[in-house]
Order: C-alpha cells, then structure tokens, then sequence
C-alpha cells in the first residue's frame, strides 16, 4: 500500500546501510527456475506493477502513478513479474550493473518471457536501453536482446554537449497508444548513451528525437513499449502518456493535447530556492545578496521569502523546467535520516513532476554522535528522498584542486563515486567564483577574460577565483580551470554562479558564462544577476549556456516565469510552454490535481 502524502516512512539513518542495500536487495530477489507455467494472478484493474531493483530515484514514478489514482505492486521474485497485470521498467543506472543484478536474480529470463507474451509493459530510460542487444557503456554488455541494435554514447568530438539533458521533442514515426498526440511537445531527457535507428530494428520505433543525429525515443510493439526519455519527469505531458499507459485498453480515456510547436532541444528556465532554517528554526526560502541573506532592519532576520514545497509546487505549476533547492543551513549535527532537506524532497516530489536537484552539505561529515557519513552516502539519502540529480560545492573544489596537483583520478572523491554509481548526469558541480580584477593576464596563471566593462580601477581584464564555505574562502583555483577538471572527474553538468552578480538584477555575467560554456562539453546553467526578461536572453544568445536560473525575481513575483518564456520565443529561443489537455472530444481539460500541462 503506498503512503499518504508527506506521511513516508523515514528511512534508515544509516545511508551506508542503503547503499548497501542496493547490492543487498538484489541478492534479496529469490532466484528461482522460471517456467511457463507459472500462473497469472488476478489483480485489480488500478494497480500496476513495479520493477525497482534499487538504484537510483524511482520515487518521482511511484508518484506519479499514485497520482494518477494507481496502487503499486512491487516485484519480489521472478513469479511476481510473470503474473503482472501491466509492468513497468523504470532503469536507472549503468546498463552493466543493471543487467548484472537482472542476470544473478532471474528477474531478466522473466522479463523476456513476459515480453514475449505481449503483456503491457513499460520500460523508461535504462528500461529502453536493456531491451537491445547489447551497450557500448563499460562494455560491451550484452543485453535482453528483445530489440535488434547496440546502445553507444552520443559523439562529443564535434563539439555536442553530453549528457543529453533537457526538454527534447519527438518525432512520431508510427502510431502509438501512448504517445497519442504527443507531436509538437517536449518531453524530459538525461542521458548519455542511445540507441540508433536501423533496417533490423525499424519495425519497432514508434518515435525519434533529433541530437547531433536521429537516436530512437521510443519502441512499441503490440502491448510492449519504452521510452528514452522520463515520463514522471515530464510535466503534465509525461502524465498524459503515463496514463495513457496505465489505461490503454480503454481507448476513449487516451488524454491528447493542444497542438505544440516543439521542435529541438529547448532552453531550460530553472527556478532556485534557498533553503535554510531561520533564527526560530522554520525552513524558509530565502535569497541573498552577495550571498547575505539577512534583512537590513534592526533584527537583521533571515530574510524569508516563503515556504520551500508550497513554492516549488507553484513554480512547477507555472512552468519552471526544473526546480533546484540549495540547503544553505549546514545541519552537520543531525543523524543523515533526520536532515529536514529530506522531508522537503519526499513532499515537494509528490506534486512537482519536472527535476528536482538538491544541493548543500553533499560531502563527508560525522554526526553529533560520533558517526560518519560518505558523500555517497548523503547522496543516496537525498535521491531516494525524491532528488534527481544533486549539485556539489566546496567539495568539488577542493577534489579539482588535488587532480590539478597530481593528474591522478583517485576514484574517491565526491564527484567519482556518484557519478560511478549514478551516472554523471546526476552529478552537479556548483561553482561560486568572485571577479579579481587584472591589468594583464600575465598577471596570473589562471583563465581570464577582456572585460566589456573596465574594473574600478581601468583593469581591462579579470580572472574569477573560485570560493569555498558559502563564497567565504577564495582558492587558488580559476572558475575555467575548476570546470574542466570536474568534467574529467565526472561531472554532468555546471551550475556557474557569480557572487559578485548574485541579488545584483543587472543581468548575468556574460564574460564569465561564455569562457566556462566555451570550455566544456558538458551542460552549463547561467546563474546569479537575472533582473530583467531581457537578461534571460542575452546569456542565451551570447553564451552556449543550456539553462538559466534565478531566484529572487521569482520569489518577489518581479518577473513571472511564463513572461521569460514568452519573450524567449519572441527573441527565436525554443523554451517549453504551458499549454492545455484536451479529451478526444476536443473539450479542454485540465491536467491532472491543477497541474498545468506543457508543451
């Protein structure tokens, strides 16, 4: 039986302990000689099961079926997945370690035998990719072998940003059930292997989408589908085809929507809440200046601009592509399972259905009680919690400054150790640099860059020294040479902060935006300064930033959301738009609990 809203059962305080359990709980799947014969039980029509074999967040899609008025039924054992009603795959991981703990537990024999039988099924992301062949990802691995083809990880040579992540559209190639009428909207993708289209495997492609060159979005074949892309990460959209799914032997429940215009990879709008705890000890959203939250009165309180999950649900419902809280409160004392950070991700996942990232405190730590926690294991507390991908900041600093030292990957720092078990599309380098303002670049050994604008003092160049401890402590290391060692160590993705920009509303720090987005291959998000509509432009056109975030003009309702991307489209930038769902009939319907559909 799933939980009540915000009522889930706290997890052990032990994150080592489950991490643990991932390889525990695949040992826990009984392996046992699959036959034909087993029978089918009967199961009720709004219940659909679920094959987590323990990696990674899978929360968001136990809440968007539960969302949807479904119950869930877990798989145990093999039998559990024969005797399925309707199933659905959600991978999420490495395909080797994936297929390792489907082989050791004879959850994959199922898996085919199921499929064979044409029974409805869903695979999502990783769930797509095991059903070919074979994967070029820390192989070859061979695969289920269902599909003809070989999974292989997209070509950055030439310049294209990898991982995959972001708001794609699809191209339909055949009719669907569940992608009924999905052409002309974007959808959620995070990923960094795909397959491709072939003569071998053409039969069963029911959509396409366009990166750098045509991969395979989706599969169907009878009552068999899968998608690349994230479904319970894809707004009301992603909704849509979920229920599509859950209800496709009844024809005149498929949800269809409003005609879009999606046609490539958008530009993300990301709005941020800080979070930390105020002199009563409430969470609230706050935003600083300069990286000082506290008013100018007399009391010199927290500044508090409202309450984290209230506000998140609201910009999710106002069309923010992802929402991004930064814990500023360090809660070093507190036992893992207790941190407040956690109940804030259980309760905002369960009606935010875009990406949820969590930053802060992402590090080794020991308790008020003596006991010691990895950084994986923090970040696996917070993705069970509800968090798709989790932001690092000082530590990450301090890993580049000792790779830059000895060229050496040690494998256990922060940033590997995530990344090896969650992929680096998980992985968020947070960087928070000052300007240091130079008369010449033989001045320093660092990165900088010709400035528009001259310094204070006539300087006509700067170089952005990174910061440690909330922007406290500079180090010895520039902002460009900070992100292209994270990006060796196994970053995804950089959210490039401006301390001198940040609460400023003068605009981003184009300069700054345009040398790190230059220098990686992998996604870089704009943030500090946005003031204006017209700031979130310029850091698109000028720098190849793939999002921007802000904070204060949100939370000050200065600037909606849905203004920004209106004027995006105005200025020729793809961005997703909320739109409407209608049914069949063509009678507009609103998306499902008051969330509003996307384009």
């Amino acid at each position: 039986m799933e939980a009540a809203p915000c009522a889930v059962s706290r997890p052990p305080s032990s994150a080592t302990a489950a991490v643990r359990k991932r390889s525990k709980r695949s040992s826990s799947f009984t392996k046992v000689r699959v036959t034909a014969s087993a029978s089918a039980s009967s199961q009720q029509s709004n219940s659909v099961t679920l094959l987590d074999y323990g990696a990674g967040n899978v929360r968001s899609l136990r809440n968007a079926i539960r969302h949807l008025g479904f119950h869930i039924t877990d798989v145990h054992k093999p039998e559990d997945i024969l005797t399925a009603d309707r199933l659905v795959f959600p991978g999420v991981g490495a395909f080797g370690a994936a297929m390792q703990v489907l082989n050791q537990t004879g959850l994959g024999e199922a898996l085919r035998m199921y499929i064979d039988k044409d029974k409805p099924f869903l695979g999502i992301c990783l769930g797509l990719q095991l059903l070919f062949d074979s994967s070029e990802e820390n192989g070859p691995v061979k695969g289920l072998g269902v599909i003809p083809g070989t999974v292989g990880r997209f070509d950055s040579t030439q310049g294209l940003i990898v991982p995959h992540i972001g708001w794609n559209a699809l191209q339909p190639v055949k009719d669907s059930g569940i992608l009924h009428g999905i052409e002309g909207h974007h959808v959620y993708f995070v990923h960094s292997y795909r397959a491709l289209p072939s003569e071998d495997n053409k039969d069963w492609i029911s959509s396409l989408c366009y990166y750098g060159e045509s991969f395979v979005s989706s599969v169907s074949r009878g009552n068999v589908n899968a998608v690349q892309f994230h479904p319970e990460k894809s707004g009301a959209v992603g909704l849509s085809i979920l229920q599509n799914f859950l209800r496709q032997s009844s024809s005149s429940s498929l949800k269809t929507l409003v005609p879009g215009k999606a046609s490539k990879l958008a530009k993300r709008v990301i709005a941020c809440l800080d979070v930390r705890a105020n002199d009563k000890g409430d969470l609230v959203v706050t935003k600083g200046d300069q990286y000082d939250v506290r008013e100018t009165t007399g009391d010199n309180e927290v500044r508090n601009l409202g309450k984290p999950v209230e506000l998140a649900g609201q910009y999710y419902k106002d069309g923010a592509d992802e929402v991004s809280f930064l814990n500023i409160t360090g809660f070093r004392d507190f036992p893992l399972g207790d941190l407040p950070m956690l109940e804030v991700l259980r309760c905002a996942s369960e009606n935010v259905f875009v990406p949820l990232t969590v930053g802060g405190g992402i590090r080794d730590f020991t308790d008020a009680n003596g006991r010691y926690y990895s950084s994986l294991e923090v970040a696996s507390e917070y993705f069970r919690s509800g968090a798709d991908k989790i932001s690092i900041g000082s530590d990450a600093v301090f890993a580049a400054e000792e790779y830059l030292l000895t060229g050496v990957k040690s494998g256990k720092t922060s940033i590997e150790q995530i990344s090896r078990v969650y992929g680096n599309q998980a992985v968020v380098v947070s960087i928070d640099p000052r300007r240091v303002f130079i008369k010449s670049p033989d001045e320093v050994k660092f990165k900088s860059v010709k400035l528009m604008k001259p310094g204070p003092n006539g300087e006509e160049y700067a170089w952005y020294q990174c910061t440690v401890k909330g922007g406290r402590e500079g180090r010895p290391i520039g902002a460009y040479e900070l992100a292209k060692a994270v990006e060796h160590l196994g970053a995804g993705e950089i959210l490039l902060n401006c301390i001198d920009c940040d609460g400023q509303g003068e605009g981003y720090d184009i300069e700054l935006i345009k040398l790190v987005s230059d220098a990686v291959t992998i996604p870089v998000i704009a943030s500090s300064g946005a003031g204006a509509v017209e700031h979130f432009s310029e850091v698109f056109q000028q720098t190849n930033a793939s999002a921007a975030l802000a904070a204060g003009i949100f939370h000050r309702n200065e600037v909606p959301i849905q203004s920004v991307k209106e004027h995006l489209l105005d200025r020729g930038v793809e961005v997703r738009m909320l739109s409407m769902e209608k049914t069949q009939s063509n009678q507009p319907e609103m998306a499902p609990r008051g969330a509003a559909a996307v384009v």
